[in-house]
Parts: structure tokens; sequence; C-alpha cells
């Protein structure tokens, strides 16, 4: 006789847990907190776990093909124990609402990036976009778009701090510059919004603060540079690195050439010289040498679909295509606005950034742990398939 479905964790997480959240943007290695979190797993219905086993062994076993097996097989095995450990964390947590302390940390994070910007290089510097210490400029303005959609998603917040915070996160994203979040801040709200329907026209707001800002920025000839640049129809160079993944990928079509190993061969983007991030780069702070040795771990194929191909083949991919096709099939099931705006805006990104690959300083675990709740639906469906 099989043992009773364990029982559903509570939907609001003890406090110790809320302020990690809100630490974790500040502090990202926190979020190994979520390795704790595993045993989650065990909750979930029989087809999400058979999904994420089949995730799980693709990866492995695309290190088998790969030019360096026992270095990839290592490398894989700890890339794919990070991200079940988010799945895990997002079935902990079982709802989007319990993602809200992420803003307070977000805030800190957009506050540090004006601050720094300023003391260091004063306007100039916001005219060349608006960088952080050790978040890059892309991840900064993806950040300022999961913080928009907590404002404007955080039901029952009040007024008085939901604008200034919002009005912030806005700042943050036209001074970052990055057209990528922007593709996912249109793609995720209209995926929220076709979800909400006609009672979600308020989801528009964000949208149309962005068109006013855009508007008086062009209207008014203001000397924002980042806003201009968001109007840019250029690829600035991905077709080219698009074109080095593909190359790559071919070199070892079964199984890639191994996670983190992929550096070498996007000789449009290796290159360049070792550098920490262009804020830092700007302000003349060197790569230290013996970080010079990993060069290229963090290089990407600017494409998250091209880079899994580039490092894990055609065996990696079609792993991380299944739990992306389940997991978008019931977050868009469940109907939770929030989830659909992080998962369907992140999918849209992808197509020119990769911002789904851990570690991060948070942004790809924010994506994993999203998949995690969608997973959390099915578990709490009448219908569970458990064996």
């Amino acid at each position: 006789m099989p043992s009773p479905p364990a029982a559903a964790p509570p939907s609001t997480p003890p406090n110790w847990v809320r302020w990690l959240i809100a630490l974790v943007p500040v502090f990202p290695p926190l979020y190994l907190a979520a390795l704790g979190c595993l045993g989650q797993l065990r909750t979930l219905p029989l087809t999400a776990r058979s999904v994420l086993f089949f995730f799980a062994s693709t990866q492995l076993v695309a290190a088998l093909f790969t030019p360096r097996p026992l270095l990839s097989l290592g490398l894989a095995a700890g890339r794919t124990l990070l991200i079940l450990s988010m799945i895990a964390a997002g079935v902990y947590l079982r709802e989007s609402r319990n993602l809200r302390p992420l803003l307070w940390g977000q805030l800190v994070i957009f506050a540090t990036a004006w601050g720094y910007t300023l003391a260091t290089q004063g306007f100039a510097g916001v005219q060349e976009r608006l960088g952080h210490p050790y978040y890059y400029i892309v991840s900064l303005g993806l950040v300022a778009v999961v913080a928009l959609w907590l404002v404007v998603f955080w039901q029952g917040g009040r007024l008085w701090w939901r604008v200034p915070a919002g009005l912030l996160a806005l700042a943050t994203f036209l001074a970052a510059g990055s057209r990528g979040p922007l593709l996912a801040l249109v793609a995720g709200s209209g995926a929220a919004l076709a979800v909400a329907g006609r009672a979600g026209r308020w989801l528009l707001l964000p949208l149309a603060a962005l068109a006013l800002a855009g508007a008086a920025i062009v209207v008014f000839d203001l000397p924002v540079q980042p806003v201009s640049r968001l109007l840019s129809d250029q690829l600035s160079g991905r077709d080219l690195i698009w074109r080095d993944a593909l190359s790559g990928w071919l070199t070892h079509p079964w199984g890639g050439v191994g996670p983190y190993q992929g550096g070498p061969y996007l000789t449009y983007l290796f290159k360049d010289l070792c550098q920490l991030t262009p804020t830092l780069g700007r302000n003349d702070v060197p790569c230290p040498a013996w970080l010079e040795t990993f060069y290229g771990v963090w290089s990407t194929a600017h494409n998250a679909w091209l880079h899994w191909l580039l490092e894990t083949g055609g065996i990696g991919t079609l792993g991380l295509l299944a739990v992306m096709g389940y997991g978008g099939w019931l977050i868009l099931r469940g109907g939770d606005l929030m989830l659909n705006a992080l998962f369907f805006g992140y999918t849209a990104m992808n197509l020119v950034d990769v911002v789904v690959a851990v570690p991060s300083q948070h942004f790809a675990e924010l994506w994993w742990a999203t998949v995690g709740m969608g997973l959390a639906c099915a578990a709490r469906s009448p219908s569970r398939d458990r064996p």
C-alpha cells in the first residue's frame, strides 16, 4: 500500500526565509540555501518527477560525449544539482507572492548602482549606461523588469511605497539601456495580460509609463543616451556570436563541448580581454591574474538554446526543451500572473541573451524557481498521478 503524500509546506514561509529571500539580490550566494529544499521534489506528481529525471539524465549523459568527459561530467552534475535545488525551492515556496521579499533586495541594488555610477563617473557614467560593481548592465535591466512586475502584481500594497519603488525600477531600466530586458518586459506583461483578460488591463501601466518616459525623452530631445539605445535595431554582433555557437556545436553535435567550456568557440567574444564587469572596467579595475585562467567560462551564445546546444549538444538540449515545455504548460494552465510574466518574459529574452544559465546574480535562479512553482501547481491538482 503506497504511503500517503507528504504534507504541503505552509503557503507563507517563516520570517527567516523571507529575510533570506530579501538578501539574495544583495549577496547572491545565499541562494545556495535552496540545496536544503531538494527533498521537496519527492512531493511532486509522477509526471513532474519523470520530466525532471529526464532533464537531469540528459545533462549527465551529454557530458560523456564531450571532448573532456570527466571534467564535463563533474561540471554538469554541479550545474544540474543547482538547477534542481532552485526548482525544489520553487516547490517549497509554492506561490508567487512569496517572491515579494526579493523586491527589497533589488531596490538596494538599484540604489547601489546609481550611487556607485554617479560617485565614480558622474552623469557621464549614466550616459554610457548605468552600471553596478557586480551586476552586468543587461542583468541590471532584467532585475529592474522583475522589480516592476513585483510592484505591479503586489496586491494590497500601499501606493505610498509602490509608486516610488516602481519609479526607481523604471529609471534603472531606462538608464541601463538594454534591449533584451525590454523584450522581456513586453513579452512577459503581454503573457500576464493574456491570462488576466480584461480584468488585467491595469497590467499595461508599466508599459504605458515606459512609453511615456521614452516619448518625453525623444520629443524634448533630452540627453539620455541609454534610451536612444533601446530604440536601436542593431544586433551588436549577436549574429556573429550565433554563427560561432552553431559552428562550435557542429564539432560535437551529440554532447556539445561541455558546460562552461564554450568560451574558446565563441571567437567573436573570446578575443576581448578579461573583464570583471563593464562598469568596473570603465573605472580601470583590472581582472585579477588568477581569474584570467577562467576567462571564457561565462561567455554565452546570446541565445539560450544555441548556448545549450554548444555546451550539451542535442542530447542535453532535448532535456532543456522538455522541462521548459512542461513547466510552461503548467504555468499557463495555473493562471498565476507573476509566474506567467516571469516564465514567458525570460523565454522571450532568451532569444537574444542567456538568462537561464546558472550560477548568476540570482536572476537565472529565479527563473528555475518559477518552474518549480509551476510544478507545485500540478502537485496541488486533485488529479495527481502519484504511483
